[in-house]
């Protein structure tokens, strides 16, 4: 899927107009039956099953917030089809509005910028839930899974429960991250996919609980781990492309420690530095042509992977340095290229420079739990996305290896070692 694109200087960006936040609408009936319906075949194909436990429990007029895992575009069909013929608002990320503003609030999206503080959400979401009596479906990871596991969710979850005061209800798909991974280019597979729906939380628990104690409940809901569950369900993925591309997750080799240098092609990862081949099995498993296996579980490498870069933080050695290809998001009108660009990334944080010596963006680590890292960008390419409310800057590295979810690991690190920091400056300032 592509995204609408124009050429503009980056002073022609700074110029425009930013929108109006608009209040989110009731979802509109004939779209939403017109979704239910489009979302028919491809369930159908997938051979979909959805399973109910304790949805007794939900009014059949209450609404409530469903919370979700992201795997593929799938999800989106299958909430369609799920939630019909019920009203539901869904948090989408901005850069799902371009182009087409006007639809998607028609269908119920409430937009936002991913992994910024955005505190207008929260009384976008109210307003749905206690005003237009609509429930509200939210991703909490902001991001497709680039690894079968859980992006980082943001730790304002409780708190954000316990201004709802609505139920909670989880929606748990399977088989939907196996059939069309990110890092595959999102090229289907033959995978059974079915979901779970699950009320979790009433208003009397979400009451009674603290948001330390909601976080670690929501925590526990989003433990999955799609390419376990793909080897616990003997599910076999024959096709022969099912490697392509593996190298945007895995690129540290584990025989030599080389990065960049990996590449998953076929049904192989091969390294270019050593020349170690690993071989995907149709269960998902790693397996080394010859020699020892060091992961044969692909979330396990990508652990060993945040573990080496957490080291090179330790040592003060991490440092991301590369020319970049940047656009721009400032409205919904257009993704808006502005030409090359060199980003860096340290312990100091990200600095971005380009756009004729007029743009010079530094974000400091503390800015955000995680960053946004995706893998071929509306088929843009692969993107490190920062910014803040007022532009954000999607830019795609230019002849430097797969760096985009080394990148991401490391902003997550760096969170975790100065956000607690920043806490106690906070505390220290309130008290003074």
């Amino acid at each position: 899927m592509k995204i609408k694109t124009k050429e503009k200087s980056y002073a022609e960006v700074m110029a425009l107009a930013r929108p109006e936040r608009k209040k989110p609408q009731r979802p509109n009936m004939l779209f939403r039956t017109i979704m239910c319906v489009g979302s028919i075949p491809e369930l159908v194909m997938t051979g979909f099953k959805l399973k109910k436990i304790n949805m007794e429990r939900l009014g059949k007029k209450e609404p409530c917030l469903y919370l979700m895992n992201h795997s593929s575009f799938i999800d989106m069909e299958i909430v369609a089809r799920c939630l019909y013929p019920r009203s539901f608002n869904i948090v989408c990320t901005t850069d799902g509005m371009i182009g087409k503003n006007w639809l998607m609030h028609q269908i119920g999206c409430i937009p936002t910028k991913k992994f910024l503080t955005d505190s207008a959400l929260v009384r976008d979401m109210m307003y749905a839930l206690h005003k237009l009596n609509s429930s509200v479906v939210l991703y909490p990871e902001a991001g497709y899974s680039l690894d079968g596991t859980a992006t980082t969710l943001p730790r304002t979850l409780g708190k954000c429960l316990k201004l709802l005061k609505v139920p909670v209800v989880m929606i748990r798909t399977s088989g939907a991250f196996s059939r069309q991974p990110l890092y595959n280019g999102l090229l289907k597979r033959k995978v059974p996919v079915s979901a779970e729906m699950e009320y979790i939380l009433s208003p009397e628990d979400i009451a009674q609980k603290s948001p330390e104690e909601l976080s670690a409940i929501l925590d526990a809901q989003f433990g999955f781990d799609h390419f376990r569950w793909q080897q616990e369900q003997d599910i076999r993925i024959t096709e022969p492309n099912r490697a392509d591309g593996l190298n945007r997750v895995l690129y540290k080799c584990p025989a030599c420690g080389a990065e960049g240098q990996t590449k998953g092609e076929g049904t192989r990862l091969t390294c270019g530095a050593c020349g170690k081949v690993y071989e995907m099995d149709e269960l998902g498993q790693m397996q080394a042509a010859d020699g020892t296996t060091e992961f044969a579980h692909i979330p396990d490498w990508v652990a060993w992977q945040r573990k080496c870069v957490a080291e090179e933080l330790d040592a003060g050695t991490y440092k991301l340095d590369c020319d970049v290809d940047i656009y721009m998001m400032v409205d919904t009108k257009s993704v808006y290229h502005v030409g090359g660009g060199h980003l860096t990334h340290d312990s100091t944080g990200f600095r971005l420079t380009g756009g004729d010596g007029q743009l010079d963006y530094h974000q400091k680590p503390e800015a955000s739990y995680t960053i946004n890292a995706d893998f071929y960008w509306y088929e843009l390419g692969d993107i490190i996305s920062i910014g803040d409310n007022d532009a954000l800057f999607y830019c795609v590295p230019q002849n430097c290896g797969d760096v985009a979810i080394k990148t991401r690991l490391a902003a997550e690190e760096l969170y975790k070692r100065t956000a607690p920091q920043k806490r106690v400056r906070r505390k220290k300032a309130a008290e003074e």
